[in-house]
């Protein structure tokens, strides 16, 4: 089996309301995502989908993905697609870096090597069954009695895991707002802090220790050295996410013992095989792990899914899934979306998500 055609659509995704993080320093309305088709001569297609969380929020954006295929697609023309890791090698000699640019063009070998195999990606991953994963609600930044508000929303929902994004410049309005949060949370509710980078070692120490809070804190600052700085003065469990790219990144995390768990986003480290590495390390050396992606349409969700799933639960916390966000799909209901506060991988071939493309219209690149 050889790869015949690459094929590439735009999609722009808007989000249901705006969206801030990071101390409400970084504001997002849309999402622009690239969805991608291999396709074999032996006439099986795989899916995949490539989406930076806007252009602001890591060193990636939407145009860099299409940018990139010019260059990488081409290489993987006559390639097998049932290779993953042989595919990820061809992928970095004909382009070092830009792991996000390659996500959508694993994701979907692995949704090919699933329809050739008969198996869903869950099972490849090493599940035994398709186990429900809860999903985590977001509660974006702002001020408290809003927040609450979204975190009741979320709980009315079902969600009973909460990403509540934190970061205000002065370290008492954070204080506040933890301990406002923390007051109102539901019994048997949970959260996580997170600060996307937000906040200097000083004022993330000044802040997780004037307050009682217990919960996991995610990304208190910008770097991994100044985060296990961090980890070392306080008593919360930290979780690393924006400083981590690659397996040596998260290597280097566990070293210096600069957090307990990890979120695991395919699209940020570069698609499922590279994931996959990183979870398998992260279930050896003993963290837990939030195993979701940045955004897009139900299709990045959905393959994100299939890894946690697949993950045992003692290292498994609750996975984002975008669709309390996103207000345009292109999955015609086959993406991950959350029931009640669950969501469960499709058993079908592959990862089971399949493309409108008359809703995606006019492809913007094809490589054959």
């Amino acid at each position: 089996m050889r790869i015949s055609r690459i094929t590439a659509w735009a999609a722009h995704i808007p989000l249901k309301k705006p969206y801030f993080l990071a101390g409400g320093t970084q504001r997002f309305e849309s999402l622009d995502s690239t969805l991608i088709r291999i396709d074999t001569d032996e006439d099986v297609s795989g899916w995949g989908e490539s989406c930076p969380w806007g252009n602001t929020y890591l060193p990636a954006h939407g145009p860099g993905v299409r940018a990139a295929l010019e260059t990488i697609a081409p290489a993987l023309i006559g390639a097998d697609p049932r290779s993953p890791e042989e595919i990820n090698r061809i992928m970095d000699a004909a382009l070092p870096g830009h792991p996000y640019a390659k996500s959508g063009l694993d994701t979907a070998c692995w949704d090919i090597l699933g329809k050739v195999a008969g198996l869903p990606l869950w099972q490849l991953f090493g599940g035994a069954e398709a186990a429900p994963v809860e999903v985590m609600g977001s509660v974006s930044f702002g001020d408290a009695t809003a927040m609450i508000a979204e975190l009741e929303a979320n709980g009315a929902a079902g969600r009973r895991t909460h990403s509540v994004k934190l970061g205000a410049r002065e370290p008492a309005e954070d204080i506040a707002r933890i301990e406002a949060i923390d007051a109102a949370l539901p019994p048997g509710e949970r959260i996580t802090w997170d600060v996307n980078c937000a906040w200097t070692p000083a004022t993330a120490v000044q802040v997780l220790n004037a307050t009682s809070t217990a919960h996991w804190v995610e990304q208190p600052c910008a770097t991994l050295r100044q985060c296990a700085h961090v980890a070392a003065r306080i008593r919360n469990p930290v979780m690393l996410d924006e400083c981590l790219h690659s397996f040596d990144d998260h290597l280097d995390a566990w070293s210096t013992r600069a957090c307990e768990g990890a979120k695991v986003k395919p699209n940020r480290v570069g698609g499922l095989t590279r994931a996959r590495q990183i979870r398998d390390f992260g279930v050896s050396v003993g963290w837990r792990m939030h195993i979701e992606d940045l955004g897009g349409c139900g299709l990045a969700d959905m393959a994100a899914v299939h890894l946690a799933s697949s993950t045992p639960d003692a290292h498994r916390l609750a996975s984002w899934v975008g669709d309390e966000l996103i207000a345009e799909d292109y999955c015609d209901g086959t993406g991950a979306r959350s029931e009640n506060g669950w969501t469960t991988p499709s058993s079908a071939p592959g990862h089971g998500v399949e493309l409108n493309v008359e809703r995606l219209g006019d492809a913007v690149a094809v490589f054959h």
